[in-house]
């Protein structure tokens, strides 16, 4: 096993840049951009980077210089030999091939695109613009490069000794989380925390933890394709809530908004011959959405429930199941917001044997060092990077949870009124 604190004691640009591969990134940003690719390859965006943890101030405690970096190394990286073949390679829990072969050759020649750096009262002002399907692939490593550098900016110093006793506390914060989760039953559970992972090499680490403290069927894999590659363990992921923000920004008047969220689904179940089907439906409103979703919705696997209060989510997408006919035992719902160990087993309590359930686990597996640094200077942040604007009209996202709102105020406004979102209660943001 990797000695953690030595090679955070002995860091250096050339064997630990941040991003390694145009790989490190998440499963469903390759599956976004495939659909993209193939349906909207003009379509222009603006992607921005947003820290909700507005108390942290990145832009003081991440040097520009290093930022800058990392962030042109990114942009130097090129797939190998190796990783096209296992691009070309990937099939879908032993179906087939997802990743279509004009997929595969228009990433083998991919590069990141430029970016525009700039501060503003402490925060970094970091933005993306070009053809959508570029700008998309900078979400996970701009993210990725931004919470390494903070964590690193926070280590650097720190002795040996010092380090071995941070990461021995951490690795068994993890490994005792894990054995709580052994006890649960017919558990399916998969690793999503790149986006804020604390580092590359412990997100590898916990990866490994999860794959032998829990095993198949129970550890279903990771979102990061270079970690599935190089521990060979299954890719997971579906799709995000830009679909449906760049489907509706693009939509010419209120009677298309409205339908955009079921657009995105027909190209998808299209595009995926019937597999992946996962519905994410709260960009706009779990509630309306499922109230107003055609039949053929409920024939889906399942559904992803995010920024809602989970039990009340859980509740919600089985009450629309029975409503339509279908039995929720045969579906599937996966939790994904904020997870910890004590609401992963909350929401197993409440819905074992009621449903099927999955949980991607994000933040608080690859970046839960808190309480480990004094002053919470390790503690995760809540920083995100999303679509700002598809040729030239701004996106809006309303969420479950208005904290997770964005888009100017008079599209906000529209936006709810076209989707027939009332009051809704703020929940707080950890992650």
């Amino acid at each position: 096993m990797l000695d953690l604190a030595k090679r955070v004691y002995d860091h250096s640009f050339r064997i630990d840049p941040i991003v390694r591969s145009l790989l490190d990134t998440d499963f469903y940003k390759l599956l976004m951009a495939q659909t993209i690719l193939r349906r909207h390859p003009q379509v222009e965006t603006t992607f921005g980077i947003a820290n909700r943890t507005a108390r942290v101030r990145i832009a003081d405690e991440v040097d520009e210089g290093l930022l800058r970096e990392q962030l042109d190394h990114a942009r130097s990286l090129r797939l190998s030999k190796g990783e096209v073949t296992w691009l070309r390679g990937n099939v879908f829990r032993g179906q087939g091939r997802i990743l279509e072969p004009d997929f595969v050759a228009w990433f083998e020649t991919f590069q990141l695109p430029e970016y525009e750096l700039a501060t503003r009262d402490g925060q970094y002002e970091l933005t993306f613009h070009g053809p959508w399907v570029e700008t998309t692939m900078w979400e996970v490593p701009a993210l990725a490069i931004l919470n390494e550098l903070r964590a690193r900016s926070v280590l650097r110093g720190l002795g040996k000794l010092t380090l071995q006793v941070l990461y021995a506390r951490a690795m068994t914060r993890v490994w005792e989380k894990i054995e709580r989760l052994q006890r649960l039953p017919d558990l399916s559970i998969a690793d999503f925390g790149t986006r804020r992972r604390h580092g590359f090499l412990w997100q590898d680490w916990c990866v490994q933890a999860m794959a032998e403290g829990l095993g198949e069927p129970r550890f279903l894999g990771t979102s990061n394709c270079l970690i599935a590659a190089k521990r060979e363990v299954e890719p997971v992921g579906t799709n995000a809530h830009e679909l449906p923000m760049v489907y509706a920004a693009l939509a010419p008047d209120d009677d298309a908004l409205a339908a955009a969220p079921y657009a995105v689904l027909d190209d998808w179940q299209e595009d995926y011959a019937g597999n992946l089907r996962i519905v994410l439906p709260d960009t706009y409103g779990t509630t309306g959405f499922l109230a107003n979703a055609p039949d053929w919705v409920a024939d889906w696997t399942g559904i992803r429930i995010d920024s809602k209060d989970p039990i009340e989510g859980g509740e919600e997408a089985i009450r629309f199941w029975q409503e339509h006919g279908r039995d929720p035992r045969d579906k599937l719902a996966i939790f994904s917001d904020g997870l910890d160990i004590a609401e992963i087993e909350r929401i197993h309590a409440r819905f074992h044997g009621r449903m099927r359930i999955g949980y991607g686990w994000g933040t608080l597996l690859t970046n839960d060092f808190r309480g480990l640094m004094p002053d919470g200077r390790l503690d995760p942040i809540s920083v995100v990077c999303k679509v700002i604007d598809a040729n030239g009209h701004p996106t809006v996202k309303l969420s479950d949870n208005p904290t997770k709102a964005q888009g100017p105020a008079d599209e906000v406004a529209r936006y709810r009124r076209v989707f027939g979102v009332g009051e809704q209660a703020a929940l707080p943001v950890l992650v």
